[in-house]
């Protein structure tokens, strides 16, 4: 064999050792836990041969602590770029079996120099996490590592989308590259997130919890917020995360991608008309709405376990990508809350930054009222969604469906907020609170001196939503720029965004504002 022979044999060699990471025995055992390798989740993430690995020979600069014997190639973390559904992205996916997964100088430069290129060419960062956290014996230059990622994850954050696929451990301060991307995909039973596991909180607080209590999946899914989809399986994540890019463009200079419509973009449906019970306390599902009018009604649910009495997802209409944010009756009557405003601003700001016109539908009674919501600072939370409304400047697009009261009308995209198309049902209720509570107040005195109050306060209150609460007071100033028939929804929507195609609308010139964080 000839020297050039002998150095692709040794080539080919080096390729194979690297992709085996930290050996059958380990892979074996990730397997048994249910869990696929980082090089099979790939695979099964990108466009069949569209792969390409960098930095597949990088080993470890650690000389202490014995491991200088133990350098494996690649460090516990595989790294490149391919494409989704024929649009570039760039990967990198986190190694258990090679050190646990565990971060290092070398790792993170791996991880960096693929965020660097992200940005560079405009395209989606996709981080798939499962690593034991930092490397102990590298000290502060793991630590250093981590910091490098995070200040990756700020400058890319509103210039790329950015996300995580937690599919395993991610533990300390590796949580936080997580929680600044866009979206977190969890999988159910093997994958968790905490800044400090349930040995540190047992030994601290003296509280016994297992590592899914504290902060599983389905922890984070319907409790603290910080997941956005808990999925059942590592397929259902990669699954999830394709549709998900499928909706939202490469990088913000760019539209989202454009599907050209199977559903007819004039269509009108009639089962919107009946949708809205007589009864104005009666609940509905708004699920059911956005149903009726986007395209198919195909609608991929964000947060959906989360702060119920709102909703936010994307969808289509004729053919555009749309995000859109709906109260909920069926939830706390679709009052506002601090969950919800957190979760809805935080969506509407992604929707702003990356080009994605802005559906809201209201059925709002006002915000939740409480001691806990207010000493919880309902108000600096409130803000924080009345402010990404006024500060978004894509298309915003608004139907009142039934009520809109006091605050909560202003801060649900009305014209105010320099909404674009206000629509109105003829259902909708705009007022400073509903005609109750606005009875009890103005009528007091009459209500008392009535002979039958039941039958005096129900007169009024009759009184009040004829006078007040509907759609045409505001509709005679301006602030609703059309009260429609239930099933004119869809047509007139995709009519609105057509013509909003074009719309540039600009802020005050400034570094940048201070949103009440």
């Amino acid at each position: 064999m000839g020297a050039h022979e002998e150095k692709i044999r040794r080539l080919r060699e080096l390729k194979a050792l690297s992709g085996l990471g930290g050996g059958e025995e380990r892979i074996r055992r990730q397997h048994e836990q249910g869990k696929l390798t980082a090089r099979e989740r790939l695979e099964l993430l990108l466009d069949k041969g569209s792969f390409t690995e960098l930095d597949r020979f990088v080993t470890h600069r650690c000389y202490d602590f014995g491991m200088e014997r133990q350098r494996v190639l690649g460090d516990g973390v595989v790294t490149g770029y391919g494409t989704i559904g024929g649009r570039l992205v760039y990967v990198y996916a986190q190694d258990f079996t090679t050190f646990g997964g565990s971060l290092s100088e070398a790792h993170a430069a791996k991880i960096c120099k693929i965020m660097d290129l992200a940005m560079k060419t405009g395209a989606p960062i996709i981080g798939l996490t499962d690593s034991g956290g930092a490397r102990i014996q590298e000290g502060v230059m793991s630590l250093a590592g981590y910091g490098e990622i995070f200040l990756r994850n700020t400058l890319a954050s509103g210039m790329v989308p950015q996300i995580s696929i937690v599919m395993g451990p991610c533990a300390g301060g590796a949580v936080y590259s997580p929680a600044i991307t866009d979206f977190i995909v969890m999988v159910k039973d093997t994958s968790y997130m905490f800044v400090t596991g349930p040995e540190v909180v047992r030994v601290v607080t003296h509280e016994d919890v297992t590592f899914d209590e504290l902060g599983g999946a389905l922890v984070h899914a319907t409790e603290s917020g910080v997941a956005h989809l808990a999925v059942p399986t590592e397929e259902d994540a990669v699954f999830v995360v394709q549709k998900l890019l499928s909706f939202l463009p490469s990088n913000n200079m760019e539209e989202p991608p454009y599907v050209t419509p199977r559903d007819d973009p004039l269509r009108e449906d009639a089962e919107l008309d009946e949708i809205v019970p007589e009864e104005p306390n009666k609940p509905y599902d708004m699920h059911e709405v956005i149903a009726h009018i986007v395209d198919d009604g195909d609608f991929l649910e964000i947060m959906p376990a989360w702060a119920q009495n709102i909703i936010i997802g994307f969808a289509r209409l004729g053919g555009h990508s749309v995000g859109i944010v709906a109260n909920q009756p069926a939830v706390q009557a679709g009052a506002l809350d601090i969950n919800a405003s957190v979760k809805a601003a935080r969506f509407v700001r992604f929707c702003d930054a990356f080009n994605i016109p802005l559906v809201t539908l209201v059925d709002v009674p006002g915000f939740l009222p409480g001691v806990a919501q207010e000493h919880g600072g309902i108000i600096r939370h409130g803000a924080k969604l009345m402010y990404a409304y006024a500060e978004a400047t894509v298309p915003k697009l608004t139907v009142i469906i039934r009520k809109a009261y006091g605050g909560a009308y202003i801060v649900m995209s009305s014209k105010h907020l320099r909404g674009d198309i206000n629509l109105a049902w003829p259902t909708a209720e705009i007022a400073v609170m509903g005609p109750e509570g606005a009875v009890k107040i103005i009528h007091r005195r009459a209500l008392e001196e009535a002979d039958d109050p039941d039958a005096a306060r129900e007169q009024l209150v009759q009184e009040y939503r004829d006078k007040f609460a509907n759609p045409y007071v505001a509709a005679s100033r301006g602030y609703v720029d059309a009260v429609i028939e239930p099933h004119e929804t869809r047509p007139r929507l995709i009519n609105a965004l057509e013509m909003l195609h074009n719309k540039r609308e600009a802020l005050p010139p400034k570094k940048h504002g201070n949103i009440p964080l």
